[in-house]
């Protein structure tokens, strides 16, 4: 079987915010459990959301940037660092380098947005995913919504 073709890009209009949304249900809601009112916040009307969309159109995986103002919080308050969040690949969708791509799209727009590096907050399972991609933990473990994270944090080399 050959690799499913997808893109990846920013989601500008309602129709993406939804399938960006969806997605995040079908990851964090159903399968891990989160509250779907700890899920979605004020923070998803001004990140800047990417989406991965197969050819037929169908949502694969999505993840959001925040900066500024909306950052500080999980970034210490630095406004040169943004925070990537809410980063979801669909189960028909995982270990097709959906997730990488979807980094990549938010380490872009972080770029365009003139930050110097990016925050997140990995759930521990995950931290060999995102050291390979270049992030550094730090800090200790902390839970959010129940489940075990780390703070990691990847400085943007301009236009790499």
């Amino acid at each position: 079987m050959s690799p499913m073709p997808y893109a990846v890009r920013v989601a500008e209009d309602p129709a993406d915010r939804e399938a960006c949304f969806a997605v995040r249900k079908e990851v964090f809601v159903v399968e891990q459990g989160v509250a779907q009112e700890i899920e979605y916040d004020a923070y998803d009307a001004v990140a800047t959301h990417v989406l991965a969309v197969r050819e037929d159109g169908t949502p694969l995986g999505t993840g959001r940037l925040l900066f500024g103002e909306a950052a500080a919080a999980k970034t210490g308050g630095d406004p040169t660092v943004g925070s990537l969040g809410r980063l979801a690949v669909s189960k028909e969708a995982r270990g097709l380098g959906v997730g990488v791509a979807l980094v990549r799209a938010i380490e872009d727009a972080a770029r365009a947005r003139g930050l110097a590096a990016v925050d997140l907050h990995a759930q521990t399972h995950a931290l060999g995913f995102y050291e390979r991609l270049g992030y550094e933990a730090y800090g200790p473990e902390f839970p959010d919504a129940g489940i075990p994270h780390r703070a990691m944090r990847r400085a943007l080399t301009p236009g790499a």
